[in-house]
């Protein structure tokens, strides 16, 4: 018997700046495990740090995770007027020997944005190594176009999170890089036989297997499971990801509204755990969605809760930042780029 306070094992969006009462009541009654922002829910920081401030009231837990996706470049929920912008992962491999260097601040400094609203996930790095002829839903958001290039600036981003009090999550495992559709539209389908896999998509997530939570992908990979993309098949999570990969953090689902998948959205969210998945993730702050998901949603045990508490053990106070000197030491980094 587990607790009524015991977290359930989902993720969950909201549909604006601020709670309705109807997703107070649901959030309260169903107890996810954390929440999701988009730029919906992004207005100026005092609207943004109350929004986080109730969503983990509704829940009663001061350490619900709340995630967002700001990576830079095109994936930036937080952004001008009210928070700086920042370069797509695939320009800091213009600046040479600083790349590095300038990769871990800037990630830094976007930790530092979250951590003041009270975010306390990003969801980066993303260590998709792409490919000739692969779709531009990568594109420049890619590190580099080599494992090694993208294992060096995917780790620094991580440490820089990390040091401004807000967790990574490494997306999305095993590997999106080869992907000639975009997952947001429809489902992706990679028919590169096995060892081009494990020499080359697999090797980021491998480097960075010791970090706390990473992102499913919504992709079908013909040698290792023709009928399941990897969030639906117990045979890549098994043998790859917990086995090859060697990730034994809290996995989670990419969107479960993504077009990628079909189907009623029980029937997704059973299939996901059925296959391993710690915690599935559902974005829009549809209520009708959220329901159907919330029917099949279980709570949070056994090993998927070791993983999660895991992950929450590794946030940190922030590391000292001069915020003025920081900023104009990055900026200055990509002004001579």
């Amino acid at each position: 018997m587990t607790s009524a306070s015991t977290a359930r094992a989902v993720i969950l969006g909201c549909s604006g700046t601020a709670l309705t009462p109807e997703e107070s009541a649901f959030f309260r009654d169903l107890r996810p495990w954390g929440f999701i922002l988009f730029k919906r829910n992004i207005g100026t920081p005092e609207e943004v740090r109350a929004l986080t401030a109730s969503l983990r009231e509704t829940l009663g837990r001061a350490d619900a995770p709340i995630l967002i996706d700001q990576e830079g470049g095109r994936v930036q929920r937080m952004g001008p007027p009210h928070w700086p912008k920042y370069p797509a992962g695939g320009r800091f491999g213009a600046l040479g020997d600083e790349a590095v260097a300038m990769a871990r601040l800037g990630a830094r400094l976007m930790a530092y944005d979250l951590a003041e609203v009270g975010i306390t996930v990003d969801c980066a790095p993303m260590l998709d190594v792409p490919v000739a002829g692969s779709d531009n839903i990568v594109g420049d958001r890619a590190y580099g176009a080599t494992p090694e290039a993208v294992i060096a600036l995917g780790r620094a981003v991580a440490e820089g999170l990390m040091a401004g009090g807000v967790l990574p999550v490494i997306k999305h495992i095993p590997g999106h890089g080869r992907a000639t559709c975009d997952s947001h539209l429809d489902l992706p389908v990679v028919e590169a036989d096995r060892a081009s896999l494990s020499q080359n998509d697999f090797r980021p997530f491998q480097a960075l297997a010791d970090l706390p939570l990473a992102m499913s992908a919504h992709v079908v990979f013909t040698a290792l499971d023709p009928e399941r993309p990897a969030t639906l098949s117990e045979t890549v999570i098994r043998e790859v990801v917990r086995g090859e990969i060697g990730f034994d953090g809290l996995l989670m689902t990419d969107d479960l509204s993504m077009h990628a998948l079909q189907g009623p959205f029980r029937a997704r969210a059973e299939a996901a755990y059925g296959a391993g998945i710690d915690v599935v993730l559902h974005c829009n702050g549809r209520m009708d969605e959220m329901r159907a998901v919330a029917e099949t949603v279980p709570d949070l045990t056994g090993s998927a809760e070791r993983r999660a508490g895991a992950a929450l053990a590794r946030l940190a106070p922030p590391e000292a930042l001069d915020l003025a000197e920081a900023r104009a030491r990055f900026e200055a980094a990509f002004a001579t780029a």
